[in-house]
């Protein structure tokens, strides 16, 4: 690969780079952590095991755990049938995978309350069969899924379309089944982008904020997320408890941030073992 040389503009692109990253990265983590420890370790562990701290963290690793394997699920056969097969509607599929992108999550979040909601299309016959779907986990996890439905496979799709369909069709010549090719041909090619999809789809669906205040109903306790909570306590100017919890999303993202790097690290490595081969 060429490289430019224009003498002078590299350190200056990096200089500016550098204090970019400093200014919208590096100080605002900063400040997370300096609030957060502002009265020393004892407030910030009193802030960190509290009864609605504890609540708010179960429900956001609840809901993260259901919704981050179904995402998985849906994005591996999505990209599987967009990037390996050619069919009538792929465009539209394509289309539908990306409108999360571009749509509002508290849009995403407003369908499901005029869907499930008290006074919405299917509310009456929930609240006849007492049946929760808003203000419970269930909203909460739809919310999340819908927000969160891009990330895997569009990790996925350009993978699979780079890779093309050869080993697919050999591994069916030689008599293998659909679900035989997709668990020994397919999803080994794919586990490093499968893993950093996730990995991403999961970071997002922890820090998720709009979509899930809609259909949350924000009970302390019981339906409030972590970044639900950061919100009601920082209102109520309890800002050591905000920064303290906000420091859990804030380590969640240097964490994702790390494993992301080193799955790219070891990506790099078995694409060099497989180039000397």
């Amino acid at each position: 690969m060429k490289h430019l040389h224009l003498p002078g503009l590299a350190p200056l692109l990096l200089i500016g780079s550098i204090a970019v990253m400093a200014l919208l990265i590096v100080m605002p983590l900063g400040v997370v952590f300096s609030e957060a420890f502002a009265k020393g370790v004892g407030p910030y562990l009193a802030a960190l095991t509290d009864p609605d701290a504890l609540a708010a963290i179960r429900l956001t690793l609840t809901a993260a755990a259901i919704a981050v394997p179904l995402n998985a699920a849906f994005g591996l056969a999505a990209a599987w049938a967009i990037a390996k097969f050619e069919f009538r509607g792929k465009a539209a599929l394509m289309a539908l995978i990306d409108l999360p992108f571009s749509m509002s999550p508290v849009v995403s979040g407003l369908v499901w309350v005029l869907i499930f909601g008290a006074q919405g299309w299917l509310g009456g016959w929930l609240a006849d069969h007492d049946v929760k779907i808003i203000f419970a986990l269930p909203g909460i996890v739809l919310a999340t899924v819908t927000v969160t439905l891009p990330f895997v496979a569009r990790e996925l799709i350009p993978v699979m379309l780079d890779q093309g369909a050869d080993e697919e069709a050999a591994a069916v010549t030689l008599g293998a089944g659909g679900l035989t090719v997709l668990r020994r041909v397919t999803i080994p090619n794919v586990k490093w982008a499968l893993l950093y999809g996730v990995l991403i789809c999961n970071a997002r669906a922890m820090g998720e904020f709009g979509a899930v205040s809609v259909v949350s109903g924000k009970i302390r306790g019981l339906t409030n997320t972590l970044p639900l909570h950061i919100e009601a306590l920082y209102n109520d100017y309890d800002f050591v408890g905000a920064f303290a919890a906000a420091s859990l999303l804030a380590s969640l993202g240097v964490v994702t941030l790390v494993v992301k790097q080193a799955l790219e690290w070891r990506y790099s490595c078995e694409l060099a073992v497989a180039g000397r081969r």
